[in-house]
C-alpha cells in the first residue's frame, strides 16, 4: 500500500478549542467535517494523548477556528508544537468565550463554530467527536488555510509548486550562490528561504542563513538554528 496517497486528501487547518474545570486550551487539527445540516452536526478527529481530547471528553464542548491564509507561521507552532501541559495556550492569544465556556480565535481567524458533544467513536489512535453546532459566525472572507497551503507556507512557496523533477535532477541541481542555500527544519519541515528571510522574527528578506542570529529559532515549532539542515 502506498500510504502518500493519504496526502493527496484534501483538509483543512483548524484550532479545536475546549474548556475543563476553567482552564482553556487548544490544539491544531486537519480532521474537520460537516455531518449534517439540519441539525447541523460537524465532526472532529483529536489524538487520545492530546490535552485538548480530555478536555473535551470532560466538559462536552468544543470550538472550531478556521485559519486563514495569511496566518502567521509561529500561532501553527504555538497550537500544534507545543503542549498545553507545559503553557497556557490562551494566555498570549486574543479570544472570546462561547456560550459553552469554550475559547475561540478573534485574530487570525475568518471565523468559528461552536459545538456541544452528543456522540464519539473511538478510532484506535483517535476519538472522532460529533458535535451539534449551536453557535457559529464568520469574521471575514479570506480563503481559508488548506493543509496543502501551510505546506507550501512552510516551504516558503507563494504559489503551487512545478511539477515535482526526478530525485536525480535535484540531486544533481547545484546552488550558484551560497548565500541562497535553503534550511530545511528537521522536526517540523519548515525551509527557511534567504530571498524570503523570517519578517516576523525580525529577519529581513535577502539575509544568509549563516548572517541569522545564533539564538533564531523555527518559527514554527521552535527548534534551535544549529539543528538546522543544508538542503540538497
Amino acid at each position: 500500500m502506498d500510504a502518500n496517497i493519504f496526502r493527496k486528501i484534501s483538509y483543512g487547518l483548524y484550532v479545536i478549542s475546549s474548556t475543563m474545570e476553567g482552564k482553556l486550551n487548544g490544539q491544531m487539527a486537519n480532521t474537520v467535517f460537516q455531518i449534517t445540516s439540519d441539525p447541523a452536526l460537524v465532526g472532529i478527529g483529536v489524538n487520545k494523548n492530546n490535552l485538548t481530547n480530555q478536555f473535551i471528553k470532560n466538559s462536552g464542548v468544543f470550538t472550531v477556528s478556521i485559519l486563514p491564509q495569511s496566518v502567521p507561521l509561529d500561532l501553527i507552532g504555538h497550537f500544534g508544537f507545543k503542549s498545553g501541559r507545559e503553557i497556557e495556550k490562551y494566555a498570549s492569544v486574543p479570544f472570546q468565550l462561547g456560550e459553552t465556556g469554550a475559547p475561540y480565535l478573534v485574530e487570525n481567524s475568518i471565523g468559528y463554530l461552536e459545538a456541544e458533544v452528543v456522540d464519539s467513536i473511538d478510532v484506535h489512535t483517535h476519538t472522532v467527536f460529533i458535535g451539534k453546532v449551536i453557535n457559529a459566525a464568520v469574521f471575514s472572507e479570506e480563503e481559508p488555510l488548506t493543509y496543502a497551503y501551510y505546506h507550501l507556507l512552510k516551504r516558503g512557496e507563494a504559489k503551487p509548486p512545478e511539477p515535482s523533477r526526478p530525485v536525480a535532477e535535484k540531486k544533481e541541481a547545484k546552488i550558484a550562490d551560497p548565500r541562497l542555500q535553503k534550511y530545511e527544519c528537521p522536526i517540523c519541515g519548515y525551509i527557511y528561504d534567504p530571498e524570503a528571510g523570517d519578517p516576523d522574527s525580525g529577519i529581513s528578506p535577502g539575509t544568509a542563513f549563516a548572517d541569522i542570529p545564533d539564538d533564531w529559532v523555527c518559527p514554527v515549532c521552535g527548534v534551535s538554528k544549529d539543528q538546522f539542515e543544508p538542503m540538497a
